[in-house]
């Protein structure tokens, strides 16, 4: 699906700029190059996290139960593989950013740069419990990972749970039943993503757990399912009963983020019905896009370590002028790019593989000790 790994390679420049924006000296001193700019993705950038959340969604439909009935086996054995494909690239780029980190310590400022980490944090951040623990995050956007985890098994578990309820092979083989099973896990899809979007949501005490983001992740399973519909009356309802959910949920509190995840999940009910998710033609500037969105997880674990290395430079090298800090965020983009192809090549498009996960667990684990002490 092209325009969809476009969508996605669009959104993480977004929320590249977005923390090139925010971190570091050389925001403030190319503020007055492009303040405008600047200033809108240093507030508003964050919000392409909910573009990812929907297709993450969309795509775990699509995979998991493209009928809405669970098509895997084993659905443990689905979430530990899911658990190894997500820490291979992300353990090797924790571990450059740990790297990173103590060799840029002396000239940034403290609040920039993570403290040296203990054993427990470490550990922590590889078995992806680390913001539900209270340690601190050792590079930004890991929370996201730990939520992407979250989501996948929560989203199995309730595509899961009717099968579970009526586990007998008699059960399985009676008239209708695999209708049943169908509308009861995406009534409990749409169950969770409603409470999610209408209560989750709204505290901000819940956001390092999968229920907080279910509103948007929610709507990009549903989007998925409604785009099956054969019926055009079908799938006009369905799309209907979408924005009434969404539309409900801002009636009762303004959320930007959830205004954006609804926007999303329309605009790819509206590419899926008229097959647009694969155009037969594309512009080479979407090509490109296509491309980056491919490899956009490795570009969002990396992209912070070579920030780190790039403002470090700019302050103990540099002159102390606008148009240096604005190259400097310029080649930080590129060099992130550069970096996330390296890791998507090496790392990320291998098969996992439990003694890959363990070389690289130990390898954090040791870089850790060794900057530590």
């Amino acid at each position: 699906m092209p325009l969809l790994d476009a969508a996605k390679g669009l959104a993480c420049a977004v929320i590249v700029g977005h923390h090139l924006s925010r971190y570091g000296p050389m925001p403030a001193g190319a503020l007055s190059l492009a303040p405008d700019f600047l200033g809108w993705l240093a507030s508003d950038g964050r919000l392409a996290v909910q573009i990812f959340l929907v297709i993450a969604g969309f795509l775990a439909a699509a995979s998991l139960a493209p009928d809405g009935l669970l098509r895997i086996d084993r659905p443990l054995v689905r979430i530990v593989q899911r658990y190894g494909r997500l820490v291979m690239p992300y353990l090797a780029a924790l571990t450059v950013c740990v790297l990173v980190a103590a060799a840029v310590r002396p000239w940034l400022d403290a609040d920039l740069v993570p403290a040296s980490p203990s054993i427990g944090q470490l550990l922590a951040h590889g078995l992806l419990l680390q913001d539900l623990l209270g340690y601190e995050a050792l590079s930004t956007g890991v929370w996201y990972v730990a939520i992407d985890f979250q989501l996948f098994a929560l989203a199995l578990t309730l595509i899961g749970l009717p099968a579970l309820l009526a586990p007998s092979a008699d059960q399985a083989r009676r008239p209708g039943e695999a209708a049943r099973r169908r509308w009861l896990a995406v009534l409990l899809v749409l169950g969770v993503a409603v409470a999610s979007l209408a209560l989750f949501n709204r505290d901000a005490e819940l956001d390092d757990t999968a229920f907080y983001f279910f509103g948007a992740y929610g709507l990009g399973m549903l989007v998925f399912w409604i785009g099956r519909a054969t019926r055009a009356s079908t799938w006009q309802s369905a799309v209907a009963l979408l924005l009434l959910v969404g539309t409900g949920a801002l009636a009762l509190e303004w959320r930007s983020r959830i205004a954006t995840a609804l926007v999303t999940a329309l605009l790819i009910a509206v590419a899926q019905r008229r097959q647009w998710l694969s155009p037969p033609r594309w512009p080479l500037a979407a090509v490109a896009l296509q491309r980056l969105g491919r490899m956009s997880y490795s570009l969002f674990l990396i992209h912070f370590p070579v920030l780190l290395a790039v403002n470090a430079a700019v302050v103990r090298l540099g002159p102390h002028a606008p148009w240096v800090d604005g190259l400097g965020m310029l080649a930080t983009f590129g060099l992130s790019i550069a970096a996330a192809a390296l890791l998507y090549r090496w790392v990320e498009t291998r098969p996992a593989s439990w003694r890959a996960v363990a070389a690289l667990f130990a390898g954090l684990l040791i870089s850790g000790i060794v900057v530590s002490h």
